[in-house]
């Protein structure tokens, strides 16, 4: 007699880069059972990043906005995923309103770390050991294994991209590529001003490569316009600035397309390490130590200031020296063969 295949439902993060780096997670999941299926509850812009994780089987779309509870609505999602028949939720939010979905879907096994008034919703509580798992993608993985269990190298996550889906981005941006070699910038983050830094640096960054022949592209979301707009002035125009002008799934795309990749610490900065580029990782007032860009190709550029990293959206000294004392030549180092 055929057994049920193992069927497990993630409770998704809120940022780009934690949901890059939960597919580490997932690789883990499918090296320890290959026949497990795994659905991923989670917002709706997560649904591209998701479509190119072939562990995923269904991205299933969380319809209630971050910060917001409403209770009847999380009520009405758990009781029609009862029908999913899951054996395991795995959550990887720490609050205690992303519990509610597994335990009203009746999922028999939930597991997460101790949180905020999480006791009874989940019923596989994990202690959450800082000092033995410092890297959030270490987290995400004991969360997939036996409580105690050694952990593994983390599976470096691995975006799959459609050529087809690069022409489309690429005809309807209407972009040349291929005559050039292509340097990515990405000057934002969402996160705060401690970890842009300067975009007359970036500026400076790009001025170097187009010089040398180089085709530069600005990628950003419409909250870093302004800062591209900055890079693409200091630079003459030299740019193509693509900040606001794509969809999350377009820019995937078309950073696969990047032989080099400079990015502050952002969800952007995760993608293009998952999508096997270059990168260059500028780090200001986060940590390096907990979330690195993942992959073979990426390095990290840090002055490990005695004040940092001090993990604040704003410098709270008001000089963001971690930031303003990264020289350009510093990174134009670090960008050599």
């Amino acid at each position: 007699m055929s057994t049920q295949p193992l069927r497990i439902l993630v409770v998704g993060p809120s940022w780009v880069g934690d949901m890059v780096m939960a597919q580490s997670l997932f690789k883990l999941l499918k090296q320890r059972t290959p026949a497990v299926l795994i659905d991923v509850l989670a917002p709706a812009w997560s649904k591209p990043l998701l479509a190119r994780m072939p562990e995923v089987g269904e991205a299933i779309t969380m319809p209630i906005g971050h910060g917001q509870l409403q209770l009847a609505e999380r009520y009405r999602l758990g009781r029609r995923l009862r029908s999913k028949g899951y054996h395991q939720a795995i959550v990887l939010p720490n609050s205690f309103k992303s519990t509610l979905v597994p335990f009203w879907a009746g999922i028999p096994l939930r597991t997460g770390y101790l949180g905020e008034l999480r006791w009874g919703l989940l019923n596989d509580v994990r202690r959450l050991d800082s000092v033995a798992h410092p890297m959030t993608v270490q987290r995400f993985l004991a969360l997939g294994l036996p409580p105690g269990a050694t952990l593994p190298a983390p599976p470096a996550p691995d975006l799959q991209i459609s050529p087809a889906s690069i022409d489309a981005a690429l005809a309807r941006l209407n972009l040349m590529h291929g005559r050039k070699p292509l340097l990515a910038l990405c000057p934002g983050a969402e996160y705060g001003p401690a970890k842009r830094w300067p975009a007359a640096y970036f500026a400076e960054l790009a001025k170097v490569k187009l010089q040398e022949g180089w085709a530069v592209w600005l990628f950003g979301s419409e909250r870093d316009e302004a800062i591209s707009a900055q890079v693409q002035a200091l630079t003459g125009g030299g740019c193509v600035d693509l900040a606001g002008r794509t969809s999350l799934a377009e820019a995937i795309d078309l950073l696969s397309l990047a032989d080099l990749v400079v990015s502050n610490d952002s969800g952007l900065m995760h993608v293009a390490a998952a999508l096997k580029r270059k990168v260059i990782a500028i780090f200001g007032s986060s940590d390096p130590r907990s979330t690195p860009p993942l992959g073979d190709g990426a390095s990290v550029v840090s002055l490990n200031l005695s004040c940092s990293p001090c993990m604040k959206r704003v410098c709270p000294l008001g000089h963001t020296n971690c930031l303003q004392q990264l020289k350009p030549s510093q990174v134009l180092a670090k960008m050599q063969p």
